[in-house]
């Protein structure tokens, strides 16, 4: 079916619900990143005593806050709609950061962000759900590419601003929380006012007769054209369906590597590097993320194009690559140079990031459909946060077990098994397209 004219009304609420939707995303790693930032305070705060064990354990339980999380917003989301599952955890976040700002005893910080990653949780799926009934397949690549970028501009930004309000201005790892806190809560307020869940919503029809494509449906063997949002029914096929499942281990093999980059990448980088400057090597993993910014918009382009849809070559390739990367990252970084470190981050960031936004978002969606979408993503960042856990615990646990040894050769090299496995599962996938209803002849 040829595309139908483009309508400046719909895509002008196309592009809102975009822009309100990605400044969302991005601002909660300011509420996000805040005990990672409050870190260096509160190491140093004897009134409070927290040791780097205690740390460690906090993160972790802040993971597994947030795995769990995903599945309950997610299929939330489905059933209730993105706005208000949203929206309630924006407020939520920033609440809690305020009370994180103000405690005074590590059992209150640990308790704390464990329900700070059940505020955090109710981002990823709802949106990516949201953007779905905004945007078809046959531009989702693209598309959620270009809006990926917001977790690493998020994460990026969120942590300078944080500590230079908290370090240079206030000089209290408090303002840490604080400063998150009050940036969230004055994003929810566009979102409040400018975000729709679909266009029915505001009386424009579905984006697939607009775009004159055909709807997606789960399996399109048994799963009619008129199949309920939200039901238990559908939500159940999304949970079995074979290729969800297969994203679902991928991102878990996956999101270990980021994790570890982005909670323990200064550390890495002080290990590797022949200089002494802990500022230096604060700085150095700002490459990987600034990766993050251009990977999901390269990859989602040559998805569209290149494979005209198809998700997971891509995917593949670029896992190949990262598990090479992985694998080099001893010899890229064996000269202690930042030129070197700086190489390599990069490099990891652009073959992990295309992947990662590829599988949780915009295969998610494919997949997931637009009316099991929430329960599609979060089914899949459900299971990569629990892999999460493992990014999060075992560079400090490696250190732990193995001092002396050159652990972060060690953590690279299973990451890079990782990616090789997460590559190979995906091979079957190859040419997997969103399933649509057979037409009678």
């Amino acid at each position: 079916m040829a595309q139908a004219a483009t309508n400046p009304v719909y895509e002008r609420w196309r592009w809102r619900i975009f822009g309100v939707t990605w400044l969302a995303y991005a601002g909660f790693y300011f509420t996000r990143k805040g005990f990672s930032v409050a870190k260096l305070g509160l190491l140093e705060d004897p009134s409070v005593g927290l040791t780097p064990i205690m740390a460690s354990n906090i993160d972790v339980a802040f993971s597994v806050a947030y795995g769990a999380g995903q599945l309950l917003w997610g299929v939330s989301a489905d059933r209730f709609g993105p706005r208000y599952v949203v929206l309630g955890g924006m407020l939520a976040s920033s609440v809690v950061a305020a009370a994180m700002g103000l405690s005074n005893t590590v059992v209150l910080l640990g308790i704390l962000f464990f329900v700070q990653g059940l505020c955090e949780s109710t981002g990823w799926a709802p949106l990516t759900k949201n953007l779905g009934f905004w945007f078809s397949s046959g531009e989702r690549g693209r598309v959620m590419g270009l809006w990926s970028t917001s977790y690493a501009f998020g994460g990026m930004v969120a942590s300078p601003f944080a500590g230079y309000l908290a370090y240079s201005v206030f000089d209290d790892w408090r303002w840490a929380f604080f400063s998150g806190a009050a940036v969230l809560l004055l994003v929810a307020i566009p979102f409040y006012l400018f975000q729709r869940d679909q266009p029915r919503d505001v009386g424009l029809e579905e984006i697939e007769p607009y775009r004159g494509e055909r709807m997606a449906v789960v399996d399109a063997r048994d799963v009619p054209d008129d199949e309920q949002e939200g039901s238990w029914d559908l939500i159940g096929k999304v949970f079995r369906s074979p290729t969800v499942l297969v994203m679902a281990v991928v991102y878990f093999l996956l999101k270990p590597t980021r994790y570890a980059i982005l909670f323990w990448g200064p550390v890495i980088a002080s290990d590797r590097l022949s200089s002494d400057s802990f500022a230096l090597a604060a700085s150095l993993p700002a490459a990987f993320e600034a990766a993050g910014l251009v990977a999901p918009i390269a990859i989602g382009f040559v998805s569209d194009t290149l494979f005209r849809a198809r998700r997971f070559p891509a995917c593949v390739i670029s896992l190949l690559l990262l598990a090479v990367v992985l694998l080099l990252f001893g010899p890229l970084t064996s000269s202690g140079s930042t030129g070197g470190m700086l190489v390599a981050f990069f490099l990891i960031g652009f073959f992990l990031y295309g992947p990662d936004s590829m599988v949780s978002a915009t295969a998610a969606v494919d997949f997931g459909t637009k009316k099991g979408a929430g329960s599609a993503a979060g089914f899949i960042n459900g299971c990569g946060s629990f892999g999460q856990i493992l990014g999060v615990a075992l560079p400090g646990y490696l250190m732990a077990w193995f001092p002396g040894d050159d652990t972060t050769i060690m953590l690279f090299y299973g990451f890079s098994a990782s990616s090789l496995v997460a590559s190979v599962l995906l091979i079957p996938l190859w040419n997997r397209v969103p399933p649509t209803p057979r037409v009678s002849s």
